[in-house]
């Protein structure tokens, strides 16, 4: 299953002027929220999709709208009543509120970011769960410490604390969503970080002996267009 968690407020674009939520604007004719979800297009007849938004109604009949045009067979869209404590507590309010059967894997994916083309990394099967990665700076994303050696595992994980340059594009995976819900519980018992943000659970789980790898892909392979200045720069240069 692929979870989209799209409950937040937009606060930094409504700050900045502009009259809609960032996933409701548009960039070369179609919406913010359509180039993304579109990072999965290969995944649109294998795979169920998520979506969980906001109080607003509106937000719904959007979303279920722009499903139906992209052709997701299975969509399945969950409104939360209040806000939550971060984007894992948004994603677990999202599986609660769902039909979901059995204990199926997870790949959580931002809806302010762009990924042409995603395929599932072949190398990343077998293991427990695996973050999406790339070479980059600065303090403002989520970060992976590799494992010494040649494999592409997870030794730590955090958010907002720059602990290597494998910089997170915001795509996890769980090979099993009762591994996302034990982790987030942990989480909720002792929080590494102001909100309940997914990449730092994962700590929970390499704790206990999981095997968590990491994908590298180029900075070029990503887009983002989570701030104002990023949508401005994305309507320009294209």
């Amino acid at each position: 299953m692929i979870v989209i968690p799209m409950a937040g407020r937009s606060q930094r674009f409504f700050d900045a002027g502009y009259a809609q939520p960032k996933y409701r604007l548009e960039l070369e004719g179609r919406s913010v929220f359509a180039h993304a979800v579109e990072s999965f297009a290969a995944q649109f007849e294998s795979h169920a999709f998520l979506f969980v938004v906001g109080p607003d109604a509106a937000a719904e009949a959007f979303v279920r709208g722009e499903c139906a045009r992209l052709g997701i067979a299975e969509a399945q869209v969950v409104r939360l009543a209040a806000p939550t404590a971060g984007q894992a507590e948004t994603v677990a309010a999202g599986l609660a509120g769902a039909a979901i059967a059995g204990d199926p894997p997870l790949t959580i994916f931002n809806i302010d970011t762009f990924r042409p083309g995603f395929s599932f990394p072949p190398a990343m099967a077998g293991l427990d769960g695996w973050l999406e990665v790339f070479r980059g700076d600065g303090d403002n994303w989520s970060y992976v410490r590799p494992t010494p050696g040649p494999e592409p595992l997870a030794l730590e994980t955090a958010e907002k604390r720059p602990i290597s340059d494998l910089c997170c594009t915001g795509l996890y995976h769980f090979s099993r969503a009762s591994d996302f819900a034990w982790a987030l519980e942990r989480e909720r018992a002792a929080p590494q970080a102001k909100e309940l943000y997914v990449a730092p659970i994962y700590n929970h789980l390499i704790g206990r002996g999981a095997k968590i790898g990491y994908s590298l892909i180029a900075r070029e392979a990503v887009v983002f267009c989570g701030t104002p200045d990023e949508y401005e720069a994305l309507k320009g240069s294209r």
